[in-house]
């Protein structure tokens, strides 16, 4: 990584006297000089990163500064010296408040406090400049004048607050500095003021980011957790989320182990969890994170402006929760059949299709359990390796598995075997008394191997203390990358695991940002349950669930008397997001897809259209949409089916119509949807998050071009 042009360190300005020259200028660079700011380097425990920049930053001190300072050295007045960037956001503040001749102090470790340079900027590529057209005071006289002075000063000024805004906000976009720098200055377009690529300037916020959390001043940054959450998410591309997507499949199968993954995940966040059986009026408050949920397997999870008011809108995100599974019926127990123990299961959705055939199937799910106070508590429970499998038959007895299969006789689980009827009189061995307890018990109506195990499981020494349990089957295959270059992912549940995922991440990122304390909306993310099967239950998107809850959020922060006016004119200031799964292109079906209307994996995500309202994208929404991705820097795609076609659903219709919001619908593209294994593209789940985040960043600037009177 040894490189002799800096293209990620960090350029700090000193003054130096006019007669210095290049040579004289490499060579009066001390050792003792060098060594100091080494040593303040290395008195952190650096992580791999931080010691790339120090390499680079060593080998950039060999360098001609003829190559690092914008092509020149002999600046009558200035040059550049790499050092660290002075650490804490105030300290930067102070820098860019200070003159032209300035020094700010940094703290390059908590007990030695060390002058720098004032300048911090992000080292341009060599003569960068001037091949943009830069004009380098060297080739003008050097005798500079004072507007010259004021010119290159104000140049600097420039940068330099745009660098620091973009460290403390991480969101300034690039084109800004750039009109900024041409208005002022008469500036050509640079090709990036930030550095050629984006990974170097993932690994420059990175940078940037170790620095400040080992300053003292660290605790001003806000908490532990928001930092933690920030590094893992905000300073990502979007190919970095494909491990971390993939653990979560793997390790929560079942829809409540995945609001439960999410609840931990949002409250090591920062997020408090909301009872609804409580008044809320004393809980909520500015720069508030909160979640709460309903049975288990429905969340909604809300990050609070700094500057929010009753009446301002929300931007919202709804997903679903739930994935075609086949859940165990209330009395799951089946009498043995040729020495098979059978598991009594029944299709949630389209499940127990052709693609449930002959795999390893799981069992997980919720057990209640009585304690010895009579109170109920649920408990989680995974059983992870291959339990039940549905047997096809052999094409050699004909027509085989693909003619017309009776789902209640022709495709039940085996769970194992039990051939004891052989050596008995009676044919039907297989009882339910072979679990004690009473035979009107719940218990009792469940093969007994699996209430030993789950009972073993959950450390439950008596067993009459599981009342109940919903219990599903799974793919135990794990989630993973996959082609030639890793640029697949495989895994089942990705309908709609993966843009539920992608929001919550979003969500907690997004409510790290500096802007989220001064914004004066709600970012807001409901994951419902039910989406599979019509959306009708009360954990479902046809509830109440969400707009009950905006209801009580607006009321809280309403220091009058409700009244429902806030609650109307917070709808109409806001936007939802339907975000579900979309059709990617099957190379092997082209001819199923409308032609231009084709999504393709690793490109973005993609606008969901249906002309009988299926969806809620229209052209107004569409274009609100369209100008968010512009301001993040996302690529969308469009998909509507042939008119030969039959359309799916999406909870998008029904919130947006209770809540009169304006709505879209868009997807994260994948292939085999309702496959017990599909296929989505690595870089999807990423790209997924960054368009979301770029919704809660962006919604308060893009609502108020849009707020033109046009009862949109």
């Amino acid at each position: 990584m040894v490189r002799n042009k800096p293209s990620i360190a960090l350029l700090h300005k000193a003054t130096i006297p006019k007669e210095t020259t290049t040579t004289s200028m490499s060579s009066n660079m001390s050792n003792e000089t060098i060594a100091q700011e080494e040593n303040a380097n290395v008195s952190y425990d650096m992580p791999n990163l931080h010691k790339i920049a120090v390499a680079q930053e060593t080998a950039a001190r060999e360098a001609t500064f003829q190559e690092i300072a914008w092509g020149n050295t002999n600046h009558p007045r200035t040059s550049y010296a790499l050092a660290p960037i002075p650490t804490s956001r105030h300290k930067r503040r102070e820098m860019q408040e200070m003159g032209s001749e300035g020094a700010a102090l940094a703290s390059m470790s908590s007990d030695k406090p060390q002058r720098l340079p004032i300048r911090s900027l992000k080292a341009i590529a060599p003569g960068e400049l001037e091949n943009q057209g830069v004009q380098n005071p060297e080739t003008q006289s050097m005798e500079v004048d004072k507007e010259a002075e004021k010119s290159w000063q104000q140049t600097e000024d420039i940068l330099v607050k745009n660098t620091m805004s973009w460290i403390a906000d991480d969101n300034a976009p690039d084109e800004t500095l750039y009109e900024t720098m041409k208005k002022s200055n008469g500036l050509s377009s640079i090709r990036t003021a930030y550095g050629a690529t984006s990974t170097e300037q993932t690994l420059f916020r990175q940078y940037c980011d170790y620095l400040e959390r080992n300053t003292s001043s660290a605790s001003a940054m806000g908490t532990k957790e928001a930092k933690t959450a920030k590094e893992e998410i905000r300073l990502k591309e979007p190919e970095d989320y494909a491990e971390p997507f993939i653990n979560f499949m793997t390790e929560n199968p079942t829809v409540w182990h995945a609001i439960q993954y999410w609840e931990n995940k949002l409250e090591k966040a920062g997020f408090s969890k909301l009872s609804p059986r409580e008044s809320w009026n004393d809980r909520l408050e500015p720069n508030g994170k909160y979640y709460l949920n309903r049975n288990g397997t429905s969340l909604i999870a809300f990050s609070v402006g700094g500057a929010y008011q009753s009446g301002n809108g929300i931007a919202m995100v709804a997903a679903h929760s739930d994935s075609l599974t086949a859940r165990l019926k209330p009395i799951s127990t089946k009498n043995n059949k040729a020495g098979c123990v059978q598991l009594g299961v029944a299709p949630y959705a389209g499940a127990l299709n052709e693609t449930w055939w002959d795999r390893d199937l799981g069992i997980g799910g919720r057990v209640l359990v009585r304690d010895e106070s009579g109170s109920i508590s649920q408990k989680l429970v995974k059983l992870g390796w291959p339990i039940a499998r549905i047997p096809t038959l052999a094409p050699h007895f004909g027509v085989g598995m693909f003619g017309q299969n009776n789902k209640e006789t022709q495709l039940v689980p085996i769970i194992g075997l039990d051939n004891s009827d052989l050596s008995s009189s009676s044919p039907e061995t297989f009882q339910t008394s072979a679990i004690s307890g009473a035979k009107s018990s719940f218990i009792s109506t469940q093969p007994p191997k699996l209430v030993n195990l789950i009972a073993k499981e959950l450390g439950i020494e008596n067993k009459e203390a599981i009342i109940n349990w919903e219990l599903e089957l799974f793919d135990t295959q794990p989630a993973q990358l996959g082609g030639l270059e890793k640029d697949l992912i495989f895994s089942g549940r990705i309908d709609d695991k993966v843009c539920s995922w992608s929001s919550i991440e979003a969500l907690i990122s997004s409510s790290t940002l500096e802007k989220s304390k001064t914004s004066g909306i709600i970012s807001m993310v409901g994951l419902f349950d039910d989406e599979e099967i019509g959306s009708l239950l009360r954990q479902g998107a046809n509830s109440n669930f969400l707009p009950g809850t905006v209801e009580r959020i607006v009321e809280s922060f309403n220091d009058s008397t409700y009244s429902p006016n806030f609650l109307m004119e917070t709808y109409a200031k806001s936007f939802l997001v339907s975000f579900d799964v979309t059709h990617a292109t099957n190379p092997n079906f082209l001819e199923k897809y409308l032609e231009n209307h084709a999504p393709r994996l690793n490109v973005g995500l993609t606008l969901e259209v249906d002309s009988n309202g299926h969806t809620t994208t229209d052209s107004v929404s569409t274009a609100i949409f369209q100008r968010l991705a512009e301001k993040c820097g996302q690529k969308l795609q469009t998909f509507m089916i042939r008119n030969d076609s039959r359309s799916g659903g999406t909870v998008g219709p029904m919130l947006s119509s209770k809540m009169g919001v304006r709505a879209i619908d868009v997807g994260i593209p994948q292939l085999s949807m309702h496959s017990i294994r599909a296929t989505t593209g690595s870089k999807d789940p990423g790209l997924g998050v960054k368009m979301i985040e770029g919704v809660f960043d962006g919604w308060e600037d893009v609502d108020a071009q849009f707020a033109a009177g046009n009862g949109w």
